[in-house]
C-alpha cells in the first residue's frame, strides 16, 4: 500500500510545508537522508499549544506533538516532490516539551508524534528518539519536534 493510500485510510491530511519562522531552511537532504528542523503545532498558521506543559494537559500536548509531525512530514513529502512514497523509513525524532520544573512526562508528549508516525508508516515509522524538556521554545510553543527520514 503507498503512504498515499494509508494516509487516506487513517483520515490523515497532510497540511501545506510550514515556512520557517527565522533563518534556516525547513530541511537539508544529503544523499539518502532529510534532517527536518524543527517543527512547531502550527495549525493553519496558528499554534494549537503554547506554555509550559504541566501533568494536567498532556493530552493536549500529545496532540500539538503529532501536528509538528505532520508538519515535518509534510516539509518531507515537499522535498520528495509532493509524495511520502520515497520514505524508507524514519530514523529518529528530537522531541522538546516547553514545561514547568518538576514535570517528567515529556516521554508521554512525544508518544504523540511517535504513534501518528508509527500509524503510518507502520515498522518503518518506529524510530529512536530523545524527549527533552525545556524552559521556553520558539514563539512560546508548548512542543518542537525535528526529525531524521531516509530515503529513497
Amino acid at each position: 500500500m503507498s503512504i498515499s493510500a494509508r494516509l487516506t485510510e487513517l483520515s490523515i491530511a497532510l497540511p501545506s510545508a510550514p515556512k520557517p519562522v527565522a533563518a534556516y531552511v525547513p530541511a537539508v537532504r544529503t544523499g539518502n537522508l532529510i534532517y527536518v528542523s524543527g517543527q512547531l503545532p502550527l495549525l493553519n498558521g496558528q499554534l494549537m499549544l503554547t506554555g509550559a506543559v504541566n501533568d494536567s494537559m498532556i493530552e493536549k500536548a500529545q496532540a500539538a506533538a503529532r501536528q509538528c509531525a505532520l508538519n515535518g512530514l509534510a516539509i518531507v513529502a515537499d522535498q520528495l516532490g509532493g509524495s511520502l512514497d520515497g520514505v524508507v523509513r524514519v530514523v529518529r525524532l528530537g522531541v522538546f516539551v516547553c514545561c514547568e520544573a518538576g514535570f517528567v512526562n515529556q516521554p508521554k508528549v512525544a508518544n504523540g508524534a511517535s504513534e501518528v508516525l508509527q500509524q503510518i508508516f507502520g515498522e518503518a515509522g518506529r524510530h529512536a528518539r530523545a524527549a527533552v524538556g525545556s524552559i521556553a521554545l520558539p514563539l512560546g510553543a508548548a512542543v518542537e519536534v525535528e526529525m531524521l527520514v531516509e530515503v529513497r
